[in-house]
């Protein structure tokens, strides 16, 4: 097997951190409230629910819009898009890389936001949406214009989501949607919300759920408040949906069919998590190691005692068998469906995740008490990892999900 990366990505990356330097670096800096030991309360507006401060949101908008000028924000999309085919290992790499740079405007993993952007919104209407569908909605969700908050999760169901209790009922030509979501992350901005509801068939089948793009502003949508969670700003809302009313044409994928909608965005969504998890992780193995080098106790380096060395050796190896799943994930979901390779990206990305929360822990814990404060990103890093536990499929789901695989279970 051969271990080495497409001879492009090398120059691709050197050309990226220019760029950064460049162009993302300086209005970084015009803005470090966002970055240093304030960046949590600088990003977040207290008064309004906690919901992510208008200002930082604007920055990011501007981010991505130097970034789409250079060439970046699409590079993982088709040439058909203004992308430039970017492949899933080419999407491992970079946002590995990125996230192993540490915090910044150029990769801010809290928003989703980066300067070579993830677009599994675009993807999934691409393979699933009508021609009218991808007209509409493919150009503006990669400039901003359109946004969807994704709504499957409810207030008694998360993992189960077969057991959806919103339903949406036919009305002459058009749906109406009764229900409730939990934890739509970016509907306090978001044009439309992608709320799955069951249209047929008994609580527990996969078929008899569809999905639906409910314009946020429909009579009867609301949202009356936003989780605050362990890592603030929240964009995390709850959802109510009394007598929703939308067209047919508001349905994307087919009828009874929308789980495979959310199949789509998860699937290309994991992998890419799963390696900025990891770069994430490699970052603080690396800060670690060079700190315990530095810092002298008891008239010697720090780094000379097993205790220290130990636990990160052992997250470096971890680290690097993470790297080569990861990528190995990323090129089988290039070769083939992503059904047929989801054991591997959950394999990849629930590990990938827990990599990360350990060696944030252990970076906290080589530093000591400045590790646990806010000067240094440790904290955020952890707060902000730890949710990918839990959150587009916990880990205990995609474990699920590789022994469905192993035992065969899924088939019988």
């Amino acid at each position: 097997m051969d271990f080495a990366l497409p001879d492009h990505l090398q120059t691709l990356l050197a050309e990226m951190d220019a760029f950064i330097e460049a162009e993302i670096k300086p209005l970084e800096r015009e803005h470090i409230q966002y970055f240093d030991h304030r960046r949590e309360h600088a990003r977040t507006d207290w008064d309004n629910g906690g919901i992510p401060r208008r200002e930082w949101e604007d920055l990011l908008s501007e981010m991505r819009r130097r970034a789409d000028k250079a060439g970046w924000l699409r590079y993982g999309l088709p040439s058909r898009f203004g992308g430039r085919d970017g492949t899933n290992l080419d999407m491992a790499v970079i946002r590995e890389h990125l996230a192993h740079k540490g915090l910044g405007l150029h990769n801010d993993l809290q928003d989703e936001s980066s300067i070579v952007g993830n677009f599994p919104q675009v993807i999934m209407m691409d393979r699933l949406g009508t021609a009218d569908q991808k007209k509409e909605w493919t150009e503006a969700l990669i400039t901003g214009e359109r946004s969807m908050a994704f709504g499957l999760t409810e207030p008694n169901h998360g993992s189960d989501a077969t057991w959806l209790e919103t339903r949406a009922v036919r009305d002459g030509d058009s749906w109406v949607i009764n229900g409730a979501k939990r934890f739509n992350t970016g509907v306090h901005r978001a044009t439309h919300d992608l709320v799955f509801a069951r249209t047929s068939g008994e609580d527990g089948q996969a078929r008899g759920i569809t999905a639906f793009l409910v314009p946020t502003d429909t009579p009867g949508f609301t949202v009356p408040y936003y989780w605050w969670t362990f890592n603030m700003p929240t964009d995390h809302g709850e959802v109510e949906l009394k007598d929703v009313r939308v067209p047919a044409d508001a349905i994307l994928g087919e009828v009874d069919r929308g789980l495979e909608v959310g199949q789509t965005f998860l699937h290309e969504n994991r992998i890419r998590q799963a390696a900025s998890s990891l770069g994430a992780a490699q970052y603080c193995i690396d800060r670690a190691v060079a700190y315990a080098n530095e810092r002298s106790v008891f008239g010697k380096p720090l780094s000379v005692n097993q205790a220290v060395q130990w636990p990160l050796v052992e997250l470096q190896t971890e680290a690097q068998m993470v790297r080569l799943l990861v990528r190995y994930a990323a090129t089988e979901l290039d070769r083939n469906h992503h059904m047929e390779v989801s054991d591997k990206v959950s394999m990849a990305n629930y590990r990938a995740n827990r990599l990360v929360c350990e060696a944030a822990d252990r970076a906290m814990q080589v530093f000591g008490g400045v590790g646990y404060s806010r000067h240094e990103p440790f904290e955020h890093i952890y707060r902000h990892h730890r949710r990918y536990r839990i959150t587009e499929g916990a880990e205990e789901i995609q474990i699920r999900r590789v022994a469905q695989r192993m035992f065969g279970f899924g088939k019988r």
